[in-house]
């Protein structure tokens, strides 16, 4: 059964972009002899660790969003805790946490079409319906307000 994954890498900030281009070109192979699909990939860049992981005070970081089996993200945690150059890795299940954001959605638009229909208004709001966006001006003189308090 193929579900939707997770994957951030964090790769040694000594790496070159090749060896980290090599390193997604690996995942990638593996996912696609294991019949799973990569979604997404987007390369953060280089960023400081929120705690230094041996002697390692920034990383590479990598998000990569998949499709595939249990036994594929067993293999590529595998294969990425024997990699010298991944520092850490982390692979979540993100299907079941997108389901129940689509059903809590779906039920609050259910609810909200039946209150408009029982006050009588239309099932959905109208262009220019609802709240109104904050004025300029508004945030201006809140901001002035504060800075006089000070």
């Amino acid at each position: 059964m193929n579900r939707l994954y997770e994957l951030v890498y964090v790769v040694s900030p000594d790496a070159t972009d090749e060896q980290v281009s090599e390193l997604h070109a690996q995942v990638e192979a593996i996912v696609q002899r294991m019949g799973g699909r990569i979604e997404k990939t987007e390369p953060w860049g280089r960023r400081r660790l929120a705690y230094e992981i041996g002697r390692h005070k920034e990383g590479i970081y990598v998000l990569e969003v998949m499709l595939g089996s249990g036994d594929l993200m067993k293999e590529i945690d595998r294969r990425l805790k024997v990699s010298d150059l991944v520092i850490r890795h982390l692979v979540v299940r993100v299907d079941e946490e997108q389901a129940v954001v689509d059903r809590t959605r779906s039920r609050r638009i259910e609810t909200s079409r039946r209150r408009r229909q029982a006050r009588g208004l239309p099932p959905d709001r109208q262009p220019g319906e609802g709240q109104r966006e904050p004025d300029e001006e508004r945030e201006e003189r809140f901001d002035a307000g504060a800075e006089e308090g000070r």
